[in-house]
């Protein structure tokens, strides 16, 4: 069995293991039936549930911290992004999750501030204080190079699930930084979005629409979203931080990532999940370091460095 093979097995067992929402399982049913009796009238459906992110309210500690910052809106195609900086010196660039906002990471700005560095976060499309309604890890690439330009240029950055995936495909895109930290990176969105809308009751037929239909909308192939398949072209130095008790993105997902980008390494942490991690202070100081290490390293010193995958025992 390969790497992948073993990561896409543990990704679907978990899925399907765990006991969905009450709101899923009420709708579950309604959605199979209408699936089953017409997939082109489902698949709209199944389209906008995939581009439609949940949006929360930030909790005081997030509002506290965004109101010492300078806020900003960045435009990206159009979609109006709103930003906030904090601070003078190299910039890094904070990028949250599907379903987050860029406060969910404040925990590094004061740390980042302490090391000499500006700190830059956003809010992507359909997330928090940004409209539209729809998003997309498509929107999120957009939005990234949309800041980089607007606030940068970037020297570092650090990002969470979808928003490390987003991250990676800038940077294959043209987006430079000295250095990047993905938080529990998954490494599929093909393979989610078929986990997710099988959760919720839409067939094969169906869900085979709406990836035809979200290719045609954001005109790209989901096939190019696929970090593993560039990864080892990539040439920026990357430090991977995954949680062993994630659910939602088993960490074998950051494991394939590291394994697959030349100048990566793996960091394995135990009883933080999937969001908790973004307020340890362990994950936050190895985070800052290593980019202050990355910084300060001699250009050349890098063309000997080896592929690195270290993690905690087992």
């Amino acid at each position: 069995m390969t790497d992948l093979e073993f990561v896409l097995m543990e990704k679907s067992t978990s899925v399907r293991s765990r006991r969905p929402p009450l709101g899923v399982r009420v709708m579950r049913p309604a959605l199979a039936a209408l699936s089953a009796l017409s997939p082109r009238l489902a698949a709209p459906l199944a389209e906008r549930m995939f581009l439609t992110a949940p949006r929360h309210n930030p909790p005081p500690a997030e509002r506290a911290a965004l109101a010492s910052a300078r806020k900003a809106t960045v435009h990206a195609d159009d979609a109006p992004i709103t930003t906030w900086t904090w601070g003078e010196g190299p910039a890094v660039l904070l990028v949250h999750g599907w379903g987050g906002r860029g406060g969910q990471l404040f925990g590094f700005v004061a740390p980042l501030l302490a090391q000499g560095y500006s700190v830059i976060t956003f809010d992507a499309p359909g997330h928090g204080t940004s409209p539209p309604a729809r998003s997309s890890l498509v929107a999120f690439i957009r939005a990234i190079h949309a800041v980089d330009r607007a606030l940068g240029p970037v020297h570092g950055v650090i990002a969470h699930s979808i928003g490390a995936a987003a991250t990676a495909c800038a940077l294959r895109d043209g987006l430079h930084a000295d250095a990047a930290v993905f938080v529990a990176p998954p490494t599929d969105l093909a393979l989610y979005a078929t986990l997710a809308l099988d959760t919720l009751g839409f067939g094969r037929r169906a869900r085979e629409l709406m990836r035809e239909r979200v290719e045609q909308r954001l005109g790209v192939p989901w096939s190019t979203l696929n970090v593993p398949s560039f990864a080892p072209l990539m040439q920026t130095p990357l430090l991977v931080i995954h949680d062993r008790d994630d659910v939602e993105v088993p960490w074998q997902d950051g494991a394939l990532i590291a394994q697959t980008w030349p100048w990566a390494r793996l960091s394995l942490t135990s009883g933080l999940g999937h969001r908790r991690i973004l307020r340890d202070a362990a994950v936050v100081r190895e985070a800052v370091f290593f980019l202050l290490a990355e910084r300060w390293r001699e250009p050349a010193s890098t063309d000997g460095r080896e592929n690195a995958m270290a993690s905690s025992p087992a």
